[in-house]
C-alpha cells in the first residue's frame, strides 16, 4: 500500500526539495502509521503534527497540520484523500473531537473532505468546493486501466466519496480548541480567491497553506465565470498582506503547505515587498517560465524566501 511516485508535472525549486529529500530519509522522528501508510507523521511543535503526503497530481507533495487543543483537535487541510486520514487522526489525537479546515480548495489541499462530516473554509471557497462534489473526484489521477499517472496508489485506498457540510467562515473568524486555545482564520488570497491562513495563537505559529512558502507562489487569476474573480490577483495578495505584516509579533514561524517548514517570518514582509514592486512594473520580473498551465509566467524575488510567479492579466 505504499506509495511511489511516477512523475512530476513541474520543476521542483533545488533547496527545498532538498530539503524534504533530507528530512525524510534522515528524520529520526518520523512515524508511519498501519492505519494510513500513505501518510508520513512528524512532531516539529509540542502537540503540533505535521503529515506529509506525496502528490497524485504530479506536482509538490502537500503537508497537513494537526493541532492537539485542551478540549478539541483542528486538522488543517485534507490532501488528496487516499488513504484513512480520519483513523490517522483519531489515532493521533485519541479520538477528540475534531475541527477540520481548508486553507483553500485545490485538490491536493481538500479531497480529503469527503472522509469528515463537517469542514471549514474561508466564505470564498464554499462554492469552488461545491463544485468538487463528485463521486469521480479521482478519476483524473490515474488512467483507463486504473493505474496511478503520477502516482502509484491503490483504488481500493481512496475512502468512498460522500457529501459533507461545508462551513464558510468570515475574516478573521475564532475557531476554539477549547481552555483559551483559539485558532484565527485569516483571508489571504491571491493564489486561491479563498485563500486563507490559520493563526495558532498559543503555539505562534501561523499555518500558510499555499500563500506563504519556501518556493513561488503562484497567481494567475480564477475560472472565466467563477464567483470572486477579483481575489485571485496579484493586488487582492497585496492588501490583505500589507494587514498582516503588522502582527508579524503574534507568531514565530510559518508552516506552509509545501516543502519547507518553520520558516522564519520574514517572508511576509519579503513577500509584500515583491508584489508592491511587481504591481508598480509588471515588467520588473527577474526571469519568466512555461508554468504548468502552459502558458508564460514571469517570476520576481526582492529578498529573502519566496518567488511570486504571476501574469498581466492577474495583477
Amino acid at each position: 500500500m505504499m506509495t511511489r511516485v511516477i512523475s512530476r508535472k513541474e520543476p521542483i525549486e533545488p533547496i527545498s526539495w532538498a530539503w524534504v529529500v533530507q528530512l525524510r530519509e534522515n528524520e529520526k522522528r518520523k512515524k508511519v502509521y498501519d492505519v494510513d501508510p500513505y501518510a508520513e507523521v512528524f512532531c516539529f511543535k509540542e502537540n503540533v503534527y505535521s503529515i506529509y503526503t506525496e502528490s497524485a497530481d504530479g506536482m509538490g507533495d502537500p503537508w497537513m497540520h494537526l493541532i492537539i487543543g485542551p478540549e478539541k483537535a483542528m486538522l488543517i487541510d485534507t490532501s488528496f484523500g487516499i488513504g484513512n486520514l480520519k483513523g490517522l487522526v483519531d489515532e493521533l489525537t485519541g479520538g477528540m473531537p475534531l475541527i477540520v479546515a481548508n486553507t483553500h480548495h485545490h485538490i491536493d489541499h481538500s479531497y480529503g473532505n469527503c472522509q469528515f462530516d463537517r469542514v471549514c473554509c474561508h466564505e470564498y471557497s464554499v462554492p469552488y468546493l461545491e463544485q468538487q462534489w463528485n463521486p469521480h473526484a479521482w478519476g483524473h489521477l490515474y488512467d483507463k486501466n486504473g493505474k496511478g499517472i503520477w502516482l502509484e496508489f491503490d483504488k481500493k485506498d481512496i475512502i468512498p466519496y460522500k457529501e459533507y457540510e461545508i462551513v464558510g467562515c468570515p475574516n478573521n473568524y475564532i475557531l476554539d480548541l477549547g481552555g483559551g486555545h483559539e485558532v484565527e482564520l485569516i483571508f489571504m488570497p491571491g493564489h486561491a480567491p479563498g485563500g486563507c491562513c490559520y493563526l495558532d495563537k498559543k503555539n505562534r505559529i501561523l499555518f500558510t497553506g499555499d500563500t506563504l512558502l519556501s518556493m513561488r507562489v503562484g497567481v494567475f487569476g480564477s475560472r472565466a465565470g467563477m464567483p470572486y474573480n477579483e481575489f485571485c490577483t496579484v493586488t487582492a495578495f497585496r492588501n490583505e498582506l500589507a494587514k498582516l505584516a503588522p502582527r508579524s509579533d503574534e507568531f514565530d514561524s510559518l508552516f506552509p503547505g509545501h516543502f519547507i517548514l518553520d520558516i522564519d517570518k520574514s517572508v511576509v514582509q519579503n513577500m509584500l515587498d515583491t508584489c508592491n514592486a511587481v504591481i508598480a512594473d509588471p515588467d520588473c520580473y527577474d526571469y519568466t517560465e512555461i508554468n504548468i498551465f502552459g502558458t508564460e509566467s514571469k517570476m520576481k524575488k526582492v529578498k529573502g524566501l519566496g518567488t511570486l510567479s504571476y501574469n498581466n492579466s492577474s495583477i
